[in-house]
């Protein structure tokens, strides 16, 4: 069996022969094996050493470098080797190697480049959160996308510049073009300036409460893309609206409010209008002593109508918390507190009662008149000559 691999050795004859070219595409590919396999050794060392410095930059640096690296290994070791085969076996196809390798480093910058700034826009978020500053994500998200087009847009005009096609004619092919892809695309184009408006104007950004009066659009912002904007429901649905609805619609941001408001109508009974005026200034009190009322802003209780069944007055003040929850437990106190000073005056919160008056003549069945004598009714002339009397 060696005897026999011998002498297929020495008939190949791969170091100097004829088909020395085969053992040299070997001895690339297996270069460009042990390269890859290096690089994507030391990166990932590297990589762990680095997430536990202070600066984010580096880590950042490093993982957007490595998988870019190693196709970019392959693509040059490859390219070599096949400008190898192309010219021991001169066929057509492999001087596209050349080309293809020039277009293939570019595609591999661009992408590092467009990794980085992915990957620098979340560790400055992490880090800038960890420190306990404020940051803006909708504005660090604009900023990431725009730069990621410029990329983008960049590496596609170099690699057609590299493929020998003049970037000048391709511009004014795209501007000639462009009227046409305009007039097809208007709504993408309408949502993509939709979404640049958002951007530049911030009227709500990422985490914020929205909701328009005009359709049915509540719920928190969880991303603003250059297209649609995700939207998630408090049933916990995704609502996707086009960027160019918002440009057509009212929308309120209740998550920039300053404060929440307590506006809210309380009836007292009639039987007690003397105690309305002490109760009314206890409320007043004790809205202006209350510690999570604010006090600069405008604080009203005034009796202001004579209902059906209740003298009305109502309370508007607004608490200094703006979460929600918050601002519930808040109003309960309060509305407490008020139950508690009608109550201490004596006095009952009305609620819808109805009196009949009966008048004197009418009869209940089964209660008894105390005025028995007042009962017997006279009965007109005309009944008794009819024969119509009561009690006939």
């Amino acid at each position: 069996m060696v005897l026999e691999l011998k002498e297929i050795w020495t008939k190949l004859n791969l170091i100097g022969g004829e088909y020395a070219w085969i053992t040299q595409v070997f001895i690339v590919v297996f270069i460009s094996l042990l390269i890859a396999a290096i690089q994507k050794a030391l990166f990932n060392r590297l990589h762990e050493r680095l997430l536990k410095t202070n600066t984010f930059w580096d880590d950042a640096l490093v993982d957007a470098l490595r998988r870019p690296a190693t196709v970019f290994i392959w693509i040059v070791g490859l390219a070599f080797a096949a400008r190898i085969v192309g010219k021991e076996t001169a066929t057509p196809l492999f001087d596209a190697a050349d080309p293809l390798r020039d277009v293939g480093v570019v595609v591999c910058i661009a992408w590092f480049l467009v990794r980085l700034i992915r990957k620098a826009e979340a560790n400055i978020i992490v880090q800038r959160r960890r420190q306990g500053e404020d940051i803006d994500v909708t504005t660090a998200d604009a900023i990431s996308k725009l730069l990621r087009v410029s990329v983008i847009i960049t590496s596609i005009l170099v690699a057609l510049q590299t493929l020998g096609f003049s970037v000048s004619g391709v511009l004014a092919f795209g501007g000639v073009g462009g009227i046409a892809v305009g007039f097809a695309a208007r709504d993408l184009l309408a949502n993509f300036f939709g979404g640049l408006m958002i951007y530049l104007d911030r009227p709500f950004a990422v985490g914020d409460w929205v909701r328009s009066p005009d359709r049915e659009i509540e719920g928190t912002v969880e991303d603003i893309g250059w297209r649609l904007t995700r939207i998630r429901t408090f049933d916990k649905r995704p609502l996707y609206v086009p960027n160019a609805t918002f440009a057509t619609i009212s929308l309120e941001n209740p998550s920039r409010m300053t404060n929440r408001r307590i506006y809210e109508t309380i009836g007292v009974r009639y039987d007690d209008v003397e105690k309305l005026r002490p109760i009314l200034a206890d409320v007043r009190k004790m809205l202006d002593r209350h510690e999570e009322i604010d006090q600069n802003q405008l604080s009203m209780v005034y009796f202001n109508k004579y209902a059906a069944s209740s003298l009305d007055f109502f309370i508007y003040c607004f608490t200094r918390t703006k979460v929600w929850s918050e601002f519930h437990r808040v109003k309960e106190d309060v509305l407490f507190r008020i139950m508690e000073i009608i109550l201490g005056h004596g006095a009952e919160v009305a609620f819808p009662t109805s009196t009949v008056h009966v008048p004197d003549g009418i009869e209940m069945p089964g209660v008894r008149h105390p005025h028995p004598e007042k009962m017997a009714m006279p009965q007109p002339e005309a009944a008794r000559e009819n024969g119509l009397g009561i009690g006939m």
